[in-house]
């Protein structure tokens, strides 16, 4: 089967032979060794509802041929009819009812009781917080709210506001991940690097106009606590953050974006010393940008990013830049 997290565990389980697992785990003849074992019984616990009565209806032969056509391109490693079937038992039809339709939904109007939602959800729900608004503010010595409120940003470790599209930097920068690469370590693997041997930076079509920029335009990122646009490698070397732009439309207006993975300066893209001897660099693990350099420095702690002062995370949302040609 496809190595995916639920084939490790179901290995590692049934090589320590714990309960539950393996052969006749759900009952005889009923064994849990693949994935489908489980959530194909899941599903079928979908169709049955949570009391007699509540079953949804079978899928008729067409809906059948459409559940099975529509997979017959895959391995049966990944999808065996008569398997999938086997465990499903009786419950086969209703199982492929509630596939094809991606779940089991109630009508509209059966959702409410007046007024108001008839699946209540019956837990608590603290709308204040008293350990939080017990809790006192480090850096300015205040407490937090214990209450949910609204609280401007982007602001530094004070809270005080920072509004650098004041000063002309007026594009959002954010980052994504190409689906062919990590954020840092598939660059070394030639057969994905050749997919994509560079990244760019996405920009949106109608801010491409607007800063009569064209697909292509090699531009530099800078931001207000690096107006220089570089990585200071604090060496005596320092590597701009140049990059092609790639105009889309499938991004936000007022947004740039650059992918995580390429844009190396060190992991064998430049020539290395180790003993006395030269171990050469190859430039194509170089290529394209890295631009975390350009996220906003918090103007009070000056070594850091900008932090969310509640939950503590690192803020790589909220840095306003600008684009200059290059």
């Amino acid at each position: 089967m496809p190595i995916t997290l639920e084939a490790i565990f179901l290995g590692i389980a049934e090589k320590m032979k714990l309960p539950g697992f393996g052969k006749n785990a759900f009952a005889e003849g009923q064994d849990f060794k693949r994935p489908e074992d489980l959530y194909i019984r899941m599903v079928a616990n979908v169709a049955a509802g949570d009391k007699p009565g509540q079953e949804i209806p079978d899928a008729d032969a067409r809906e059948l041929k459409l559940f099975s056509d529509s997979r017959k391109h895959l391995p049966k490693t990944v999808f065996d009819l008569e398997r999938w079937k086997k465990v499903a038992g009786p419950w086969w039809r209703k199982v492929v009812y509630v596939l094809n339709r991606g779940g089991r939904f109630d009508d509209f109007q059966n959702g409410y009781d007046g007024a108001q939602l008839k699946n209540k959800y019956g837990t608590l729900i603290n709308f204040y917080q008293e350990k939080t608004a017990k809790t006192k503010n480090s850096m300015i010595g205040k407490p937090y709210s214990g209450v949910a409120r609204y609280i401007p940003a982007p602001a530094d470790s004070l809270g005080r506001l920072i509004e650098d599209e004041k000063e002309g930097y007026h594009l959002n920068l954010i980052t994504y991940r190409e689906i062919s690469h990590t954020k840092s370590r598939t660059v070394s693997n030639y057969w994905l690097l050749a997919l994509l041997p560079e990244n760019s930076i996405l920009i949106n079509s109608r801010d491409a106009d607007r800063l009569e920029l064209k697909n292509g335009s090699r531009v530099k990122i800078v931001s207000a606590s690096n107006p220089e646009g570089v990585w200071d490698l604090k060496n005596g070397k320092k590597i701009p953050m140049v990059a092609k732009l790639k105009v889309v439309q499938g991004i936000r207006p007022g947004v740039i974006a650059f992918s995580l993975g390429h844009g190396h300066w060190a992991y064998g893209s430049n020539d290395v010393t180790v003993d006395g001897k030269k171990i050469p660099g190859d430039r194509r693990r170089g290529l394209g940008i890295h631009a975390n350099a350009a996220m906003r420095v918090d103007p009070v702690l000056k070594n850091t990013c900008l932090s969310d002062l509640a939950g503590a995370s690192a803020v790589f949302y909220d840095t306003k830049v600008k684009l200059v040609k290059a």
